[in-house]
């Protein structure tokens, strides 16, 4: 059998092949999305903005001429210095089910993290809490949302085998998507928006929801700010997620509440499912893969549930009911199944909605893992 060697991703066609490897790697798991060649270019080169305050590294491992590993080793200078640590991050870590591949490429960020001073490695993260985070722990052939990341078992069973251990676990769910809503509910609904001056935004042209974009951003620094590693989002990082973001939603899942002075108390942002139509594109959005995309956004049957958060300002003021109600009532007329969440950290207020108040349940479970270096 042959050695196994690592090299540095250095010039634009080993960085095709670094991006091109979990489509190649996962083409025969029915759970996994396909990432798309144009989305992985901007946050892998210096399109990204976060590369302003952040170190990159990526590897390819090869045996023979075959690509068998990845990974990417970042240093976020601005988490580091928010939440006062010295972390080198691991993402885009993917491999074959070989221990030997596993350990030579984390080896290469430890490796790198201590040249730069670092005393700890964390992950699986991406630059931002915008990009995909956290490798499955459970449930492992669950539904994948679009903007989170696939694994299968072997990975959880080689990151403790090489000693690292879980940081922060998440949850995800399933909840059918047209519950009724209780009477008891709209009537509550209507008390405080009267009560605090609120105001349930509707939106009918795309033109009309652009205003809050920048308002939407801003909200989730302040509602996220004490989540676990997140950073607030710069002005840079706010007009690349915009643009990411904003040309995929559809109106009448963009919930935002303001107050009397038009400001974002609060949002629930949800997408239509595009799983098949990335699936169908299979990373590239031409020939076709536009137009399978584009077909997923207008016939879809589930939504995913992307972003939601009260202010810390209007927090516990049942605020986050609101923007629940109106995606319920949207997604009844729309005669939508399934609504899935996005990964919540277990043990906060979000995660804990879920498993009080709706007829939700846990579908799958995350985590990142750490360990000093």
């Amino acid at each position: 059998m042959e050695d196994i060697v690592i090299k540095e991703v250095t010039g634009g066609c080993q960085l095709r092949r670094f991006i091109k490897f979990p489509n190649k790697l996962f083409k025969d798991v029915p759970s996994y999305i396909p990432v798309l060649m144009s989305d992985e270019l901007g946050l892998l080169t210096k399109k990204n903005p976060s590369l302003d305050h952040a170190d990159l590294k990526m590897w390819l491992a090869y045996r023979g001429n075959t690509v068998v590993g990845r990974v990417a080793g970042i240093i976020n200078h601005s988490v580091n210095e928010r939440w006062e640590k010295k972390a080198v991050r691991f993402g885009w870590f993917d491999f074959i089910e070989d221990y030997h591949v596993f350990s030579l490429l984390l080896g290469k960020v430890i490796e790198w993290g201590k040249s730069k001073g670092m005393d700890e490695i964390e992950g699986p993260f991406g630059f931002t809490d915008m990009d995909k985070e956290c490798w499955v722990i459970e449930n492992f052939d669950a539904r994948q949302n679009l903007s989170t990341l696939y694994n299968p078992k072997y990975y959880i069973d080689f990151i403790q085998k090489a000693g690292l251990e879980i940081g922060c676990k998440w949850a995800q769910y399933q909840m059918p998507a047209s519950q009724p809503i209780p009477e008891k509910v709209g009537r509550i609904n209507e008390l405080i928006l009267n009560k605090y001056h609120l105001k349930l935004l509707r939106f009918k042209k795309r033109k009309e929801v652009m205003p809050y974009a920048r308002k939407f951003f801003l909200t989730i620094n302040e509602a996220f700010k004490d989540l676990y590693d997140f950073v607030p989002l710069t002005d840079k990082e706010i007009d690349y997620y915009i643009k990411q973001y904003f040309p995929f939603i559809n109106l009448e899942y963009a919930n935002f509440v303001v107050d009397e002075n038009d400001d974002l108390v609060a949002f629930g942002l949800s997408i239509p499912d595009l799983n098949e139509g990335y699936k169908k594109a299979n990373g590239h959005l031409f020939p076709f893969g536009w137009y399978h995309i584009l077909h997923s956004l207008h016939h879809y049957t589930d939504i995913d549930l992307l972003l939601n958060g009260v202010h810390p300002a209007w927090q516990k003021r049942g605020v986050h009911s609101i923007y629940y109600a109106e995606m319920n009532r949207n997604t009844a007329k729309n005669h939508v199944r399934w609504a899935y969440t996005n990964p919540q950290i277990i043990g906060n207020e979000a995660q804990r909605i879920w498993d009080t108040t709706y007829d939700a349940h846990q579908i799958m479970q995350r985590a990142i893992f750490k360990k000093k270096i």
